[in-house]
């Protein structure tokens, strides 16, 4: 990965540049406090004191230049490499994250599709319990009717049976007082004979 406007060349060129101004400014500075003293005249100029001091530094500013040169481009280039090997890394490390977090979105969908379809299955079975519970009520019940009904009927029968019993019962002593009242003993005398009658052929 590329830092916009950070290449080799550019680097070192302001680099040079940077350095070339500073030994401007040294260099400048005492012609200036020179200028300012009023150039030659009375007192004690710079150039008696302070030539020998000018000349040791810029020769130092200029023989840092040069041996610092190289040196701080490859430090500045090894931290620019650096930084980026970390941004790398971390562009790596995002992408790996951004797919982890898809990943996990997915899952996330798919948990929630898995929630809906076991709802949906809950309230099916629920359903299906429902119609089936409903169902046997209603065929218990049936069967409840159906033996009700017969029960009734058997108990009806049982009644009409008895009932017609006791209606013969009480036809049978009722017609046997009216044929004792009805009777004469000549009539019983007459039965007893064609009864016989009957027997004995």
């Amino acid at each position: 990965m590329k830092i916009p406007g950070m290449n080799g060349s550019n680097r070192f060129r302001k680099l040079s540049l940077a350095s070339v101004l500073l030994l401007a400014v040294c260099l400048a500075g005492p012609c200036l406090v020179w200028a300012a003293g009023g150039g030659e005249g009375g007192g004690i100029h710079w150039q008696d004191t302070d030539w020998f001091r000018v000349l040791n530094f810029s020769i130092l500013a200029i023989g840092l230049f040069f041996v610092l040169r190289k040196p701080m481009s490859q430090a500045l280039n090894s931290r620019i490499k650096g930084i980026q090997s970390e941004l790398e890394e971390l562009e790596t490390r995002k992408a790996a994250v951004e797919k982890q977090l898809a990943t996990y979105n997915a899952k996330l969908t798919e948990l929630d599709k898995e929630a809906e379809k076991i709802v949906a299955d809950y309230t099916r079975q629920g359903e299906e319990a429902r119609a089936r519970i409903l169902r046997e009520a209603r065929d218990a019940a049936d069967k409840l009717k159906e033996q009700a009904q017969k029960n009734i009927a058997y108990e009806f029968e049982q009644a009409k049976m008895t009932l017609q019993a006791e209606i013969v019962e009480k036809a049978l002593a009722k017609a046997e007082a009216l044929i004792k009242e009805q009777i004469s003993a000549k009539d019983q005398e007459r039965l007893v004979d064609e009864y016989l009658q009957k027997v004995v052929a």
